[in-house]
């Protein structure tokens, strides 16, 4: 099956990255084999969007490194390296993860966009409507991502649009996205040959543009705030359309710093974090005594996530 990828890049970018691919660069700093070979490659996201590894600094020596205040490698072995970032991970230490920095080209829809900028620990730079023209490039979801309002969750989904109904929302939204598109194209009249009128300027025409249409910027993050960004952005519960970028930025952490990916799957991804009255039920449970909701002290939906974590009746 073809990448939707190599739809979406012109000849001129694919030469590009081909030519950025095939340079290389003799260093002194601490390079990662596996990372490398991820540079600059678009990783294909959603219809037309991407991740891609631009730049990074350090490894996970570099994380042990600043932990220690060292020089260099000495004779420790991997497994103390390995020791010591689960250790850190553990205890929630943050400034020796800050040590490390990567740089990435993200291509998202907006509305992905918005959602991700509320993490304000990294440094942006945003493709401008103001200054160039918007490509006719719009997210669309899959028939099975297609979901309807949760009755309980005013920021969840529940199930599946189907039938006539499912093709109809599927019909407005790309018809919608396709109209204001043309709309955004008359008012620019970019070519005055085809129109009697000036053009709009382009700050205010792309205001007629829905936040399905794509942008790009240049995301640059420290590990610590990108495993901050991954732990919200790639659990189940986050919205599908930001948990696939997450879900691929996953995969570029665990090729960049294997060592502290394993700590933070380990105790992020797959831990859970208790209230000191959950602790308490778990030590009386563990004793043998029997607790019901009304005698918990929680609420009723803490006592259903704590009943769901342990795999326990209510």
């Amino acid at each position: 099956m073809t990448s939707p990828l190599k739809l979406d890049l012109v000849d001129t970018q694919t030469a590009e990255l081909d030519e950025l691919r095939g340079q290389s660069y003799q260093t002194r700093r601490a390079t990662v084999p596996a990372l490398e070979e991820l540079l600059y490659k678009p990783l294909p996201v959603l219809d037309h969007g991407f991740v891609r590894v631009v730049d990074y600094m350090g490894d996970d020596s570099a994380i042990v490194q600043a932990a220690r205040v060292s020089y260099g490698k000495g004779t420790k072995q991997v497994s103390e390296d390995r020791g010591l970032i689960r250790y850190l991970m553990r205890h929630w230490h943050s400034t020796p993860f800050e040590m490390c920095e990567i740089k990435l080209h993200v291509k998202l829809p907006m509305f992905v966009a918005r959602q991700w900028i509320r993490h304000r620990t990294a440094n942006v730079n945003e493709y401008s409507a103001r200054y160039s023209i918007l490509d006719r490039e719009f997210y669309v979801p899959s028939p099975e991502h297609l979901s309807a309002q949760s009755k309980s969750n005013r920021q969840g989904r529940a199930g599946v649009l189907e039938g006539e109904h499912a093709q109809n929302v599927l019909n407005m939204l790309k018809e919608d996205a396709t109209r204001c598109y043309d709309n955004y194209m008359w008012m620019l009249n970019e070519d005055e040959s085809k129109g009697d009128h000036d053009g709009l300027a382009r700050e205010l025409a792309r205001m007629n543009l829905p936040v399905n249409f794509y942008t790009q910027w240049y995301w640059k993050v420290d590990l610590h705030n990108l495993m901050h960004f991954l732990r919200l952005r790639a659990d189940p519960h986050a919205q599908y359309e930001i948990r696939v970028y997450a879900d691929a930025i996953l995969n570029v952490m665990k090729a960049w710093v294997p060592l502290a990916f394993d700590a933070f799957e380990e105790y992020r991804l797959g831990a859970a974090q208790l209230s000191a009255t959950g602790v308490r039920l778990v030590q009386r449970r563990l004793a043998g005594e029997k607790i019901t909701y009304e005698q918990s002290g929680l609420s009723k939906r803490e006592w259903i996530e704590l009943c769901e974590l342990f795999d326990v009746s209510q």
